[in-house]
């Protein structure tokens, strides 16, 4: 039986309260019954209900000594490996692509070989998100390939194979996340979205060490890479450990060698670029004359000049990286405070960070905020104005019958989508497949051009070419929901007291590329800061990236997206603990299932920043010691059964290997909690014989 030993025999102290004693924490979590004829129990009201803490076993901890934070980085845990290469992917809603540098070439970032296909129009140095499975469920393709097979498919033939596009939202918008989560092909049927992760990080895997491969003139190990990959800032840490976890399937890195792999955050890497950036690599939208531009003249022609000079190097794809601060960077002072609005095709990060001096590292200032914002919104209007026109239940029945025919119709409304600007006079004409047209007459009975007339939608016409055109207004009205979102959650933002006073607000992602969203940003921000689009800027993640590769270590402040802690037992104070809490073990009434805090949601956290304790067995004939690990969004937890408090990590210890004369009365326990990276690791270590265990804060598995 276990002796429940409170930390008040420790300090000898003889405070009647927690509140007066700084070292009355008692950590205690364990796993199995402890309920037992030997503890006498007062009675609980009808309502109690069976606590986590009370179900304990022979396997729990006391504190040896108060807790303490360590700033200094764990030695144990300091980059051990070198690596040849970093190649960074930016695993995006719509696109994606990687990029690469040598680690003794630095200043070169190599974005990766142009990709076969393409759309009119349409940059192709990323490729479309989009993955064909054969209908056995293999691998088949990935990219513009994956697209144009599945396009040449006959209808019939296409129904059978798996076709996927803009899955990485799954991610973002599945409240309940497991290894186990469905996706759902174009044709209906389900997969497991892990196998689908992996397979595309696969295919990426392959092309990078093909492309190494070939430049080395030598066959390039995996071994000798360091991987990085790019997600949302605003994704919770679930969908964070899953894209981690569908690496190791894919064969990026290992458990074992974790460190291969660097879980970058979009906003940070594309910060990490930023301030590498020269005059001629930017834009600026100002309300002032820039650059010989009025206001109005900069979103457009501006941003036309850049294009242009990014089309004339589209053929280099080498960038070099100066190794220097850029001259807007140089600008800023230590304290200074800018904003990263990074918009992407599914979701917008919104990041604050602010700067350190000497080195210029960062540090994050207010947590990342943002929502579902990405250009996707746009499409979904555009979907819905299909609806309107055509009818809910056609559209829908359209989809499931003739998937490869309405990818083809997104293709073509995406490359109109990407003319819309503030200015345009003429209309823009969006091509139906003939598959549309021939479905809907026999769908409904009549034909499209009859649709139009009846729907009472003026600002869409029927053109004789077989196309739909659309006003200028109309496609604007399509943006519209979406950057209204986009601004009102930077107006939020600018009004948090942690946001006055920016100087820069950084514009980047490939949403940033529309000048209906540039023009809005400056509209209601150019008075307030100055207001900046690094050229290329679809390209801005995937470099910061690779940067950020090559020196982790230049984001050095996190804010921690939760609260962390374990359970607790402390002293029960009548009229303070809820009776269904009350234990009583050798005449002590006790408060079990406390969440007592390591960290707390928004903490500042500096990369690398230990949180270190020292603990007991609560027992000495103890053969095994379980440390517990519970996490919640909410900063106010008070106990481990509070609604959203999640178990999210085991320490499991096995005590056993040493002679009871070699171990201390007192046997000291080290728990480790590291902090600040975008993964986050725990460690216990038995000081009497230094085994050690570690375990990965895991949010899948529990």
């Amino acid at each position: 039986m276990m002796e429940s030993v409170g930390v008040y025999g420790f300090c000898g102290c003889t405070a009647k309260s927690k509140m007066k004693c700084d070292d009355s924490r008692w950590e205690i979590t364990t796993s199995g019954p402890l309920v037992s004829s030997g503890i006498p129990r007062e009675a609980a009201p009808a309502s109690a209900y069976s606590s986590p803490a009370r179900s304990l076993g022979d396997t729990g901890i006391t504190p040896l000594s108060p807790s303490h934070i360590v700033n200094d980085a764990d030695p144990n845990v300091s980059e051990q490996q070198t690596f040849l290469v970093v190649v960074a992917v930016d695993f995006g809603t719509t696109s994606s692509g990687y990029a690469y540098s040598f680690t003794k070439e630095p200043e070169c970032i190599h974005v990766m070989r142009r990709w076969e296909g393409g759309d009119p129009g349409v940059s192709n140095q990323k490729t479309p998100t989009t993955i064909l499975l054969t209908p056995e469920r293999k691998f088949h393709s990935f990219g513009y390939a994956a697209r144009d097979f599945y396009h040449d498919l006959d209808p019939n033939e296409a129904k059978q194979w798996l076709y996927l596009e803009k899955f990485k939202m799954k991610l973002h918008t599945t409240g309940d996340l497991t290894m186990d989560t469905d996706l759902t092909a174009a044709n209906g049927k389900k997969v497991k979205a892990l196998e689908i992760f992996a397979y595309a990080l696969q295919y990426f895997k392959e092309q990078a060490l093909k492309e190494l491969s070939d430049q080395a003139g030598s066959e390039f190990e995996n071994s000798d890479v360091r991987w990085v990959i790019t997600v949302p800032a605003i994704w919770k840490q679930p969908a964070k450990q899953f894209m981690r976890q569908a690496a190791y399937q894919a064969g990026l890195a290992s458990p074992e060698n974790a460190e291969q792999l660097i879980i970058a955050l979009e906003p940070e890497a594309a910060s990490i670029y930023c301030r590498k950036l020269r005059l001629h690599q930017m834009i600026e939208l100002s309300k002032a004359a820039v650059n010989g531009y009025s206001s109005s003249d900069t979103v457009g022609a501006g941003f036309a000049q850049a294009k242009e000079h990014i089309r004339r190097n589209r053929q280099s794809r080498t960038f070099l990286v100066e190794n220097v601060i850029g001259e807007i960077w140089s600008e800023l002072e230590e304290g200074d405070k800018y904003v990263v609005v990074d918009s992407g095709g599914g979701t917008v990060d919104l990041t604050v960070h602010q700067i350190r001096l000497p080195e210029g590292h960062l540090k994050e200032l207010y947590k990342a905020t943002g929502g579902p914002y990405g250009s996707l919104g746009v499409d979904y209007e555009f979907e819905k104005l299909l609806c309107k026109i055509f009818g809910e239940d056609f559209i829908e029945q359209f989809k499931i019958k003739r998937p490869a025919a309405w990818v083809d119709l997104m293709i073509a409304f995406e490359s109109r989508k990407r003319a819309a600007a503030p200015d345009r006079t003429n209309p823009l004409n969006i091509t139906l497949p003939f598959s549309f047209i021939d479905y809907y007459k026999k769908f409904r009975g009549h034909s499209v051009e009859h649709a139009l007339r009846k729907s009472n939608v003026d600002f869409v016409k029927w053109s004789s070419q077989g196309m739909l055109r659309m006003s200028p207004d109309a496609m604007n009205a399509l943006f519209k929901p979406t950057i209204d979102s986009i601004i009102e959650h930077l107006r939020d933002l600018f009004q948090k007291p942690e946001v006055a006073t920016v100087k820069f607000l950084f514009l980047v992602g490939g949403f940033a590329e529309a000048p209906l969203l540039q023009q809005a940003v400056q509209a209601a921000f150019g008075d307030q800061c100055r207001i900046i689009i690094p050229q290329d800027v679809g390209l801005t993640i995937l470099k910061g990236a690779v940067l950020f590769g090559l020196d982790p270590a230049v984001i050095k402040v996190r804010r921690s997206p939760l609260t962390y802690g374990v359970g607790v037992l402390n002293r029960y104070v009548e009229g303070k603990h809820p009776p269904e809490k009350l234990l009583v073990k050798d005449g002590t009434r006790w408060c079990t299932d406390v969440f007592d805090k390591f960290i707390s949601a928004d903490q500042s956290v500096a990369l690398g920043e230990l949180v270190k304790r020292s603990y007991t067995p609560a027992k000495p004939s103890q053969l095994v010691i379980v440390i517990n690990i519970y996490s919640s969004e909410l900063d106010d937890v008070s106990f481990i059964t509070d609604p959203g408090v999640k178990k999210c990590g085991t320490l499991r210890l096995d005590l056993t290997g040493t002679s009871s004369a070699a171990v201390p009365a007192r046997r000291e326990i080290q728990t480790l909690m590291q902090f600040g990276d975008t993964e986050i690791k725990a460690t216990a270590v038995d000081i009497a014989t230094s085994k050690s265990v570690k375990v990965g804060i895991d949010f899948l598995n529990y």
